[in-house]
């Protein structure tokens, strides 16, 4: 019995109640209010890694289909073809003799008309720019400077909300920093989107942004005519700055559209008009629809007469235009050609064909092997007869692409056949 007492004293710690802790009120609210932070911070981290990476998923993802710009193309007259007659056709009337009424035009009479062409021109000039790039360099003092060099541009497209403006190259190239005037005189900063070496034109932007409604109301995207149907005493209106002073119109007519300038892979058809001008003026050549037929550069004014307004031929033009304005780059080769025709292979012995004038140095031609006096036939199988087959072959190929061009070359027993391997480039 007292063994049993001594053993319940010896364990009688384990018998005792255990007491619950008081709860920390403080502690808790504190720890729960810890966790409630960290909830928030860790909200607010993945919210903005999920902004931050949002666009670059997206675009890997789900790439967006970059809107494009077309320009629709006119037909060569000779490649229109006439309706086909009705098997029977009702018999025509004969032709009554119109009236003709002859009366005097007074001096007021000609001043109105004036007053509409030059109305005509003033609407167009809503698509007008003048651009203006800044360069900078250091004189013999070591002190830098600022030039400036102007010219005109056209709006030409409105694209991804940016305003799109064909101008020079040979102004923005090198420039720091390029400035646009609108017609209503305000003022927005662009950026070079991309140029062809060749033609020496140039696509910049101007976000939609810098510019204001009032401005926006008061420009217009030009539209581009069919300058095909461009013949002798054309009536055209030069606008933008044909005489180096912005904001120029002037009227006159076209008085040769049959000359040709050669340039690097093509020739293209240019216009001589008897509008005064200067070697420094720029613009575009309108009809009276105030559509643009011609572009006015610099680098293509009349070598012979530089007092004289010319323009290249705009239809022949859209492609490179297009392409541009879709930030896609022109394949270059590197020739100056002209087309063989039936009288100058009879007259001279040359076979029928392209002649190569010259090869551009540095050129993927002269890489290539391609010699002056040479004549090709064909490129990838193609028979080439002419410019125009040899611009288009070319064209269609992509900068990087390998072609095979056919050769013919004089040598000492007559002409010897060479396979010369080009791989398409892109002139800087």
């Amino acid at each position: 019995m007292k063994q049993q007492e001594q053993g319940e004293q010896e364990f009688a710690f384990i018998k005792e109640k255990i007491k619950d802790k008081p709860i920390n009120r403080r502690r808790l609210l504190l720890k729960a209010g810890f966790n409630l932070l960290c909830a928030v911070m860790f909200g607010v981290v993945a919210c903005f890694v999920f902004v931050l990476l949002k666009p670059h998923v997206e675009e890997r993802f789900y790439p967006e289909e970059e809107s494009t710009i077309k320009i629709p193309k006119d037909v060569l007259p000779q490649e229109i073809q006439p309706a086909p007659k009705k098997e029977e056709e009702p018999e025509e009337e004969p032709e009554k003799e119109p009236v003709v009424v002859k009366e005097e035009l007074e001096p007021e009479d000609y001043q109105a008309l004036q007053n509409k062409l030059y109305e005509i021109g003033k609407q167009a000039s809503k698509s007008m720019v003048t651009v203006t790039g800044v360069t900078s360099g250091m004189d013999w003092f070591d002190t830098p400077y600022e030039n400036e060099n102007s010219s005109s541009g056209i709006i030409v497209g409105n694209k991804d909300q940016e305003l799109l403006i064909l101008t020079e190259k040979k102004i923005i190239v090198d420039a720091k920093s390029i400035h646009i005037t609108f017609i209503d005189e305000t003022e927005a900063s662009a950026s070079l989107k991309k140029y062809d070496g060749n033609t020496g034109i140039a696509v910049i932007a101007v976000p939609l942004a810098e510019i204001s409604d009032e401005t926006m109301n008061e420009i217009s995207v030009a539209e581009l005519g069919n300058s095909y149907n461009v013949t002798q005493g054309t009536s055209v209106i030069a606008i933008g700055s044909p005489l180096g002073a912005s904001n120029s119109i002037l009227c006159g007519t076209i008085t040769s559209s049959q000359n040709t300038v050669s340039t690097i892979d093509t020739n293209y058809t240019i216009f001589t008009t008897d509008i005064m001008g200067n070697e420094n003026g720029s613009g575009v050549l309108i009809n009276l629809q105030k559509e643009v037929i011609g572009l006015i550069l610099q680098d293509y004014s009349n070598q012979n007469n530089r007092n004289t307004i010319t323009a290249l031929s705009v239809s022949e033009l859209k492609q490179v235009i297009e392409d541009l304005l879709n930030n896609q780059d022109i394949s270059y080769v590197g020739l100056r050609i002209s087309t063989v025709t039936n009288a100058i292979a009879e007259e001279f012995g040359i076979p029928k064909g392209v002649y190569i004038k010259s090869v551009e140095l540095d050129s993927p031609a002269m890489a290539a092997g391609l010699q002056e006096a040479d004549v090709i036939t064909a490129i990838n199988g193609e028979e080439i007869i002419n410019t125009v087959q040899y611009y288009q072959s070319v064209y269609e190929r992509e900068p990087g692409d390998e072609i095979t061009i056919m050769v013919k070359r004089q040598s000492g027993e007559g002409y010897t056949d060479l396979e010369c391997k080009v791989t398409v480039g892109i002139l800087q």
